[in-house]
């Protein structure tokens, strides 16, 4: 299963009126690409536009290197909240170039409150011909620090959990993060003996590019 990654930092971004509308990117680097638990590549690169307005709209592309091709995510979807409580509710899909994997589409569901965030995700693989259904839940404990904990299982056709434990932070404009994964007993499409434990680190930018 090659969704996409942790990169910069594993966040939500969300946003009555279109003329506050904001252009963002984004590009990174992260040392091993593992997400969801489940080891994609080593060593690498991203970039990502994004659009967002105060209505709760937004809507945007991704894009890594995963070695035997490119991984393209297309996402959109509405976010809002108040005080402390925050939502989202949006589709994403998982595209991937030279045959590295099967495309996945899933619809995306998130609460949050305070520092505790819980996600749940159902979507299909394309499974080559053979379409399998799948399940991921979340919750993602985040500390003032940057410091953050996850735990997130897979369910349906495909099985396993792991736990996720790191620590994000700005250093001279730049966002950086190092985390350690270990995972256990993931079944999915590709091969990911690998993903038993890893340790990684990152590093990021993002910028604002425009509004209207």
């Amino acid at each position: 299963m090659n969704l996409k990654g942790l990169i910069i930092l594993p966040a939500l971004a969300l946003l009555p009126a279109v003329s506050m509308a904001q252009w963002s990117a984004n590009v990174g680097y992260v040392s091993d690409y593992i997400y969801r638990g489940i080891y994609q590549e080593d060593s690498s690169a991203s970039a990502g536009i994004d659009y967002e307005n105060e209505n709760g709209f937004y809507v945007g592309t991704w894009g890594a290197d995963v070695g035997d091709g490119i991984e393209t995510d297309l996402y959109f979807g509405y976010g809002g909240g108040s005080g402390d409580f925050s939502y989202s509710v949006g589709w994403t899909g998982y595209y991937y170039s030279d045959d590295f994997d099967d495309t996945y589409e899933e619809f995306n569901l998130s609460f949050g409150y305070g520092f505790a965030e819980l996600g749940f995700n159902v979507g299909e693989w394309g499974g080559n011909g053979a379409p399998e259904d799948y399940t991921f839940t979340s919750l993602t404990l985040n500390a003032p620090n940057g410091a953050y904990l996850t735990y997130g299982s897979h369910g349906d056709d495909f099985s396993g959990s792991y736990v996720e434990i790191g620590y994000g932070f700005e250093w001279q404009g730049l966002d950086l993060a190092i985390g350690l994964i270990s995972a256990d007993g993931l079944t999915v499409s590709q091969d990911n003996s690998k993903a038993d434990k890893n340790m990684f680190f990152s590093i990021g930018k993002g910028l604002d590019i425009g509004g209207q």
